[in-house]
């Protein structure tokens, strides 16, 4: 929009050059008083905005991932507001069209890392084009924080080795010898065995006790590890390895533990796993950092 205004207002200004008609002149002021309004109309759009930082979920590196800002304005309207993270590593931005007052809106954004660890924020960049696009306008709100970037899950080059030996899941629980995943089928109970697993309605209707019998669901142990000494390239492919394996393992319904050079997880299922051993992951090379946040 921009360049065509300013097209127009050469071509306005070449034509009254021309032709010395006052009419012509009348309109070529209007427009390039436009163009000093419209940098002071630019700079009141960013005045009273309120951002909070909202964050991402999860964030991995060399991947987008979703990212959010809370902007509100106590008074007045807002326009074509673009946000971003200032000094920061962190690619990618998020717009919004227009800003209602007294209401705060959450604007979205797809965000790449170029790589894992701990990416230090340091504030927010707003910036305005409004109304005709001649001026860009600027202004940074000072947010300090940290954004924990996880290893890319990539492809696992390896398996990530035999499961630990001993009665795991339930592979060896006198508990669980009928298995706890999906319905099988019915059978007859057989003496001695568990009556917790007797169907009664069915067994009601047929006249005889039946017993739920449900598939198996073996459930093994990994403790994976990352060798000591890597470095460099060799020390991202090797994260991004465990993480993926992990997520496999874990996807799975298997737990899994993890062993540092520093510290080790125990072995466990589930997602809040994952994330552990994700935030783990990410901090690998950065141990003075972690000690600083902590």
């Amino acid at each position: 929009m921009g360049r065509t205004y300013l097209v127009v207002t050469f071509g306005v200004g070449l034509g009254a050059l021309n032709t010395g008609n006052n009419l012509l002149y009348l309109l070529l002021g209007l427009l390039l008083s436009m163009v000093v309004v419209s940098g002071v109309l630019s700079e009141r759009c960013l005045r009273d905005l309120t951002v909070r930082r909202v964050g991402a979920d999860a964030a991995f590196a060399r991947e987008p991932f979703p990212y959010r800002w809370a902007v509100s304005r106590k008074a007045g309207h807002g326009f074509a507001l673009t946000l971003a993270e200032d000094l920061s590593p962190l690619a990618g931005t998020g717009s919004l069209g227009h800003l209602p007052p007294g209401t705060e809106v959450v604007v979205r954004a797809d965000l790449a890392a170029p790589h894992r660890g701990p990416v230090r924020l340091s504030g927010v960049r707003v910036t305005t084009t409004w109304p005709l696009g001649l001026f860009a306008k600027t202004r940074v709100f000072s947010l300090e924080g940290t954004l924990l970037v996880y290893p890319r899950r990539g492809y696992a080059c390896r398996e990530p080795g035999a499961a630990e030996s001993g009665p795991m899941g339930e592979t060896g629980s006198p508990r669980h010898q009928d298995g706890t995943g999906d319905v099988a089928g019915l059978r007859e109970l057989a003496p001695g065995e568990d009556a917790r697993r007797i169907h009664w309605r069915k067994s009601a209707a047929a006249g005889r006790l039946l017993k739920v019998e449900r598939e198996r669901e073996e459930r093994r142990t990994w403790k994976l590890a990352l060798d000591a000494g890597l470095t460099g390239e060799a020390l991202e492919r090797r994260c991004e390895e465990v993480a993926a394996q992990a997520h496999q393992l874990l996807d799975a319904g298997h737990e899994v533990g993890l062993t540092l050079p520093e510290h080790t997880l125990r072995p466990a299922a589930g997602a809040a796993q994952e994330r552990r051993i994700l935030q783990a992951l990410a901090w690998v090379g950065f141990e003075d950092a972690a000690r600083e946040a902590a």
